[in-house]
């Protein structure tokens, strides 16, 4: 049960941006131009980082519909999504990915453990500038959200049906607040 009252039924972050509109515009702005505006990263990729910094922060809502949305966006390729969950190391990405997701893992337990070292291996594995910044920003703007959704106890729901409509919606048509039901 969420800790403030919430439109019953609605899920996670959804519920938050019909709680307090003028503050939903923002955010889901935010998640739009760093999951689907110009980037040297593919929405995939970019998806996959915000569901790896949120399975990191163990919030089960942004993983399960940020993973569902890489998936749909990886199209033939949507097991990358399950490899990178359940084992980074192991998972088949580029280096260039690999790098991104180290970066992003220090990103979400705290900025400063992002090194020299770090930013040249992406770079060496042919990250640019713009995509290292936009690896950051996603680590630190989902980081937020996880906390966000998790510290009001928003409904999470269990079915792996509901994320995956949710993929489906958040991969064909981005991010627009909800409008009241």
């Amino acid at each position: 049960m969420a800790h403030i009252e919430l439109e019953a039924g609605v899920p996670g972050i959804r519920s938050l941006a019909l709680f307090r509109p003028e503050t939903a515009g923002p955010l889901y702005a935010l998640a739009e131009v760093l999951l689907r505006g110009p980037s040297t990263l593919s929405p995939a990729e970019r998806e996959l980082i915000a569901a790896y910094v949120s399975s990191r922060n163990n919030c089960v809502f942004c993983m399960s519909s940020h993973a569902a949305a890489a998936r749909c966006l990886f199209g033939d390729e949507a097991g990358t999504v399950d490899a990178v969950l359940e084992d980074v190391s192991h998972a088949p990405i580029s280096e260039k990915l690999d790098a991104l997701l180290n970066i992003a893992g220090k990103v979400q337990i705290l900025g400063k453990q992002v090194l020299p070292v770090d930013v040249e291996k992406a770079r060496a594995a042919g990250a640019d500038d713009r995509a290292i910044h936009d690896t950051v920003l996603i680590a630190a703007t989902f980081s937020m959200f996880n906390r966000y959704v998790d510290g009001l106890a928003t409904l999470t729901p269990t079915d792996p049906e509901t994320y995956a409509a949710m993929g489906k919606r958040l991969a064909e048509h981005g991010y627009n607040p909800p409008k009241k039901p």
